[in-house]
């Protein structure tokens, strides 16, 4: 996934007034010095030939521990521009991206590096300054800029193709019966690489007008096509391919007009009812409910922009916990299938992975005492009793799916 550090740019200067060269200055959350910046290749022609100057006017906050700078930060220019048009983000009060049709110019800088891969800083909460031009590109040039750009997004999405395709080769054959925890947890991972190359693309070919097209091709959903207009119109079995989005919407639709029913005798056990009418299962919502508690809480402290990165940590992985638990338990309302065991398992795993994050994360914050002891003693308390219970349900699956 692309490494995206525009909440820890504190500011920032990008010269390209010397033609095929992007040199300057990034200063960094927490960091004493600026980090210097050598790119090969040019900006867009907003910034060609000039000196971009820009300053972060949002709170800002330290650099995530997995993100190794190493200066100088070099690499090949991505699309450096500083007039991107953008929609800009808007949230509701449980921090959730809500529609808006709110529209904003963003500086955007993506580069190419040997060591992360793809960096991105995009904002509309910048300050910019841009100087005269010293020389601008021409037609020729511009479009030789694109596609270097275009190429280092493609050498950059050929090492997800080999994370994908070293997936794809530990992943059983769909004819093997009888699949156990470890094929589904490979089937996860593959899902995973596919998804992260998926988002990689919607990242970065969002706003383009022919994105389908272009991420159906390099997703590799569209190959055989040509093949079958040669081969006439016969039209190829619905089995043997993806549902279009009509027919997912109209199995959304049948869905919701007619939904299942849930089996009564595990009510308690399998499925609850929540206020508003929809299903979930007990684990799943006593996640749920203490991650937004803890929420909360961090919030009342004065946390929730505070930037401590171990807190961030805490939320983030007590919330994806609860949502992987619900990918696991939910469908349960519906009857138990033996044969889904060794799936559940897998999933749970999972979910069990992301809370030991958020239970080592909470012991980072608790010395740190942001955070009333009682609170610290509950979510401890919390993490700790789902744990007991995600080991339970995976003993109890282990011995359904044998």
């Amino acid at each position: 996934m692309a490494w995206r550090i525009e909440s820890s740019v504190v500011r920032g200067e990008l010269d390209n007034r010397v033609r095929g060269q992007v040199r300057g200055r990034l200063w960094f959350h927490g960091l004493p010095e600026p980090m210097a910046i050598e790119l090969t290749g040019n900006a867009a022609p907003d910034f060609a030939g000039c000196l971009l100057e820009f300053e972060n006017l949002d709170s800002t906050h330290p650099l995530p521990r997995d993100v190794k700078l190493v200066p100088p930060l070099a690499g090949t220019a991505g699309e450096l521009t500083a007039s991107r048009r953008v929609r800009i983000a808007e949230y509701d009060e449980r921090g959730r991206p809500k529609p808006t049709d709110r529209w904003g110019n963003a500086v955007y800088l993506e580069w190419f590096s040997p060591a992360l891969g793809r960096v991105v800083i995009e904002s509309a909460d910048f300050r910019v300054r841009v100087s005269a031009p010293e020389w601008s590109l021409t037609p020729e040039e511009d479009a030789a800029r694109r596609e270097a750009a275009e190429q280092a997004f493609l050498g950059f999405l050929g090492r997800l193709d080999e994370a994908l395709g070293r997936a794809e080769s530990q992943t059983p054959s769909a004819d093997k019966p009888d699949w156990d925890e470890f094929d589904y947890e490979n089937l996860l991972r593959e899902s995973d690489a596919r998804a992260d190359k998926y988002s990689e693309l919607l990242d970065r070919y969002m706003d383009h007008p022919d994105r389908d097209e272009i991420v159906d091709r390099l997703m590799g959903w569209n190959e055989g096509e040509d093949d079958e207009d040669a081969a006439g119109d016969e039209a190829p079995d619905a089995a043997d391919r993806p549902p279009t989005a009509e027919e997912l919407n109209e199995a959304a639709a049948e869905a919701l007009e007619n939904p299942p029913e849930p089996d009564p005798a595990t009510e308690g056990v399998d499925w609850i009812r929540e206020p508003d009418g929809n299903l979930t299962h007990p684990l799943s919502l006593r996640a749920f409910n203490s991650s937004m508690e803890l929420w909360r809480a961090t919030k009342a402290a004065g946390l929730e922009r505070s930037g401590d990165e171990d807190v961030g940590e805490l939320i983030a992985e007590f919330q994806v916990t609860s949502a992987k638990l619900s990918g696991a338990l939910d469908s349960l309302a519906y009857g138990r299938n033996l044969e889904r065991g060794a799936f559940i398992v897998a999933y749970l795993k999972r979910a069990l992975s992301h809370l030991h994050r958020a239970q080592g994360a909470l012991e980072r914050v608790a010395p740190k005492a942001v955070l009333p002891e009682p609170t610290v003693e509950r979510a401890r308390a919390e993490l700790f009793g789902i744990r007991e219970e995600i080991l339970r349900l995976m003993q109890e699956f282990r011995g359904l799916s044998e």
